[in-house]
């Protein structure tokens, strides 16, 4: 046996051709120049509504080389197959387009697990309640940190002014650059909306906000046809029940897109790093170019320059209580 391959040399060496003859498969996907534009509405259990540039709306499910990549209400796609929109029928989407903004958040600040809620928003209205439930100020500020990290523009928008006056949260956040705009009842007990509607015009704007804060209300009175369940507060725990179970756009009557979430509780957001968190607090961020480095910029911080900024009224009225709400999210970034 030793002796067989004693003279066997590279050029005896003849390589086993393929039986079948045939070459090996590429993946390369088609170009899809026939496919017809258009933006996820909403989804539900893998079917993805979605209005084409030709103002149909279908259903569509994802491609094969798609199925895992998550696909949300603004997300602008190109789909084939039947476009009709006929009930029944199904289109296919092969192309997910690049997204301008992606806003997410996670589940707490200690989970890494990051989901995509809204794609290609230009803002965020956040939505929050005068009274009943009584405003969340730690959800307002991760509310803004998330936007200021997605590059979307946050709005602050108050409902049930006939329970509480709006003073409180104007002081509170006058100095952060984010337009508060109020959303009273008219005469006939009907939603202000004239000034959000204003703000809305030819832009896609995300909605976000507790449950039980008028959310549903808000979105009926700016599309009338939108139809969303509306709610009341526990009294019992001043929470307000999930009304809207999932995400949906709808266009509104002058231009533009509103989407509406779910009411969220909590806003996890353990994918922002610290100095997106700080930049968010447009009043308080600059005083941080005084701090030493290193500094974590808490209370017991030796020479963290915040807190001359706000004993100076460097950060405005309520300088004190958002470095209170600052401190404290940095503290749950940073212990979770």
């Amino acid at each position: 046996m030793a002796g067989r391959y004693t003279n066997f040399t590279e050029e005896d060496y003849r390589p086993r051709p393929n039986r079948k003859g045939k070459r090996r498969r590429t993946k390369e996907l088609p170009s899809y120049d026939d496919a017809i534009g258009g933006m996820i509405t909403s989804v539900d259990r893998g079917r993805y509504r979605t209005r084409l540039d030709t103002g149909v709306s279908v259903t569509g499910v994802r491609a094969s080389h798609l199925r895992r990549t998550p696909l949300v209400p603004g997300d602008r796609v190109r789909l084939v197959g039947d476009t009709s929109g006929t009930e029944g029928t199904l289109a296919r989407i092969v192309v997910l387009d690049d997204r301008k903004t992606i806003l997410r958040r996670s589940a707490d600040d200690s989970d890494d697990t990051e989901r995509v809620i809204v794609a290609n928003a230009d803002q965020m209205v956040i939505v929050t309640a005068a009274a009943d439930p009584a405003p969340s100020e730690g959800l307002i500020d991760r509310a803004i940190a998330a936007a200021f990290n997605a590059e979307i523009e946050p709005i602050l928008a108050v409902t049930k002014l006939d329970l509480a006056p709006i003073d409180a949260l104007r002081e509170r956040f006058a100095d952060t650059g984010v337009p508060i705009v109020a959303c009273g009842f008219d005469d006939s007990g009907q939603p202000k909306t004239e000034e959000l509607a204003e703000r809305l015009h030819d832009r896609i704007s995300v909605l976000l906000g507790h449950s039980g804060v008028g959310k549903s209300t808000l979105m009926n009175a700016l599309v009338p046809e939108a139809d969303r369940a509306t709610g009341h507060v526990n009294q019992v725990t001043g929470r307000g029940r999930h009304t809207s179970s999932s995400a949906l756009a709808l266009p509104l009557p002058d231009g533009g897109w509103i989407i509406d979430t779910p009411g969220v509780r909590s806003f996890g957001l353990a994918h922002v790093d610290v100095d997106t968190v700080i930049a968010a607090f447009a009043d308080l961020a600059p005083a941080t170019a005084h701090c030493p480095r290193g500094c974590e910029h808490q209370a017991d911080s030796p020479g963290c320059a915040l807190d001359t900024w706000v004993a100076n009224g460097r950060a405005g009225q309520g300088g004190s209580a958002r470095l209170y709400s600052l401190r404290r999210l940095l503290d749950s970034l940073s212990t979770d």
